[in-house]
C-alpha cells in the first residue's frame, strides 16, 4: 500500500527471525516483509526451503510466505528500505557493508556490531575483509537499546540489536549506575537463566531434550560473549561483574537475579522511586511495586521488561530481578521497537 514501509528479514527461519516476521506481518505502518534465504552450499532444509511454512507448519494456510534467493538488486526494485537481519554474526559482519553500499538501513539482531571494544569483540574472532571499513561501520553502529539510546537509534542506518541477557542485566542495573548508588568495590554478581529457545534452532547435544529436561545447568562462565556488551554500556571494568547463564528446561524467557551492594544505606520508597523516575515515559519497562517481584511468566509473548527489588533490612544489601521474552524484548520485539523510533512512530506500534 502507497506510504507504508516496506522491509526486508533475511533469517526468518530461525526462532527470532520467525517472531520478528509475525510482527512485522501485523505491523499497521508496514507492507507485506519480504523474507529472504540465504544461498548455502550443503545448507540445511531452512536455508533451501522455498517457503516459510515450509519450515514452520503452524503458518500452513495464510497465503504463502515465499523466501526469496538474497539480491541487492531485487530489493531496490522491491523499494525495501529497511533490511532486518536475523543471521549468524559471522554473515552480519559480512553482509551490513553491502547492505549500506546499496541504500538500506539496517537492524541487525546478531552481536555483530554491538561491541566496540577490540578486546570484548575478539571473542568473535570476526575476519574483516577490509578491516579499516568494518572499523568504521563499528563506530557507526548505534547499540539498539531504546530506553538507554533513544535518540541516537532515531538517526542511525545501522543499529545493533542488543544480546538478550545483555538486555535483563543493563535494564536493571542502569538506573542504579547513574544514579551512582552502587558499591562499585564490592562487585556485581549476576545469575542470568535462559530458557532454550535463547541456543538458536540448530539442536546440539546441550539443547537436546534429554540434556536440557528436568535439568538446570551453568554454561560459559567467566566468557559469554554478552558479558562484552553488559560493562561497556554500563561503563564497568571487567572486575566488576561476574555474569553466569544457566539453562531452564523451558522453551522461552529470561530471569535475571543480580546482587550488590549499596554506597549507602536507602529504603525501598527511594529504590524504587528512582527506577521509577529513571524509566518514566519508558513504554515497554514495567517496575513493580515492593514486595511484588516479576516471574519469567509474567513477560513471556510480551516485549516488556519486568523489573523487581528486593532490600534487606540494612538498607545496603539489594537484590533485583529482570525478567524479559528472550525472542521479544531479547531480540525480535526490541528489533521492531528500533524500527519505529528510526521512523518516528510510537514504540508500540505492531507490538501490542
Amino acid at each position: 500500500m502507497a506510504g507504508k514501509l516496506k522491509t526486508a528479514v533475511l533469517g526468518a527461519t530461525g526462532y527470532s527471525g520467525l517472531e520478528l516476521t509475525r510482527i512485522l506481518l501485523r505491523h499497521p505502518r508496514l507492507e507485506k516483509p519480504v523474507l529472504l534465504r540465504r544461498s548455502v552450499d550443503n545448507g540445511s532444509a531452512s536455508d533451501v526451503a522455498s517457503d516459510l511454512a515450509d519450515v514452520f507448519p503452524a503458518l500452513y494456510g495464510n497465503g504463502g510466505y515465499p523466501l526469496h534467493a538474497l539480491s541487492w538488486a531485487a530489493m531496490k526494485q522491491q523499494g525495501v528500505e529497511l533490511l532486518f537481519l536475523a543471521t549468524p554474526h559471522e554473515a552480519s559482519r559480512a553482509l551490513v557493508p553491502e547492505a549500506l553500499s546499496h541504500g538500506l538501513r539496517v537492524i541487525d539482531l546478531s552481536g555483530a556490531w554491538r561491541l566496540k571494544q577490540e578486546q570484548h569483540r575478539a571473542i568473535y574472532n570476526f575476519q574483516d575483509s577490509d578491516a579499516v571499513s568494518a572499523a568504521e561501520l563499528t563506530e557507526k553502529a548505534v547499540y539498539g537499546l531504546p530506553e538507554l539510546n533513544g535518540d541516537r537509534i532515531a538517526k542511525a542506518t545501522l543499529v545493533a540489536n542488543p544480546g538478550c541477557y545483555a538486555t535483563s542485566v543493563i535494564l536493571a542495573l542502569a538506573p542504579l549506575l547513574k544514579a551512582g548508588v552502587v558499591d562499585r568495590n564490592r562487585g556485581i554478581v549476576s545469575d542470568s537463566k535462559s530458557g532454550v529457545s535463547g541456543a538458536g534452532k540448530e539442536p546440539t547435544a546441550k539443547t537436546h531434550f534429554v540434556s536440557v529436561a528436568d535439568n538446570l545447568s551453568a554454561y560459559s562462565i567467566f566468557n559469554h560473549r554478552h558479558v562484552g556488551e553488559i560493562v561497556e554500556q554500563l561503563e564497568l571494568g571487567a572486575a566488576e561483574l561476574m555474569f553466569t547463564p544457566h539453562l531452564l528446561p523451558i522453551p522461552r524467557g529470561i530471569l535475571s537475579t543480580i546482587y550488590l551492594h549499596l554506597n549507602r544505606e536507602m529504603t525501598p520508597l527511594e529504590v524504587e522511586s528512582l527506577f521509577q523516575a529513571f524509566y518514566s515515559g519508558k513504554r515497554w519497562v514495567r517496575v513493580f511495586q515492593t514486595p511484588k517481584l516479576p516471574q519469567v511468566q509474567f513477560s513471556l509473548q510480551t516485549n516488556y521488561c519486568d523489573l523487581g527489588f528486593c532490600l534487606a533490612e540494612d538498607g545496603r544489601r539489594l537484590v533485583l530481578i529482570s525478567c524479559i521474552d528472550n525472542l521479544l524484548k531479547g531480540a525480535a520485539g526490541q528489533a521492531v521497537q528500533n524500527m519505529n523510533l528510526m521512523y518516528g512512530w510510537s514504540e508500540d506500534e505492531g507490538l501490542l
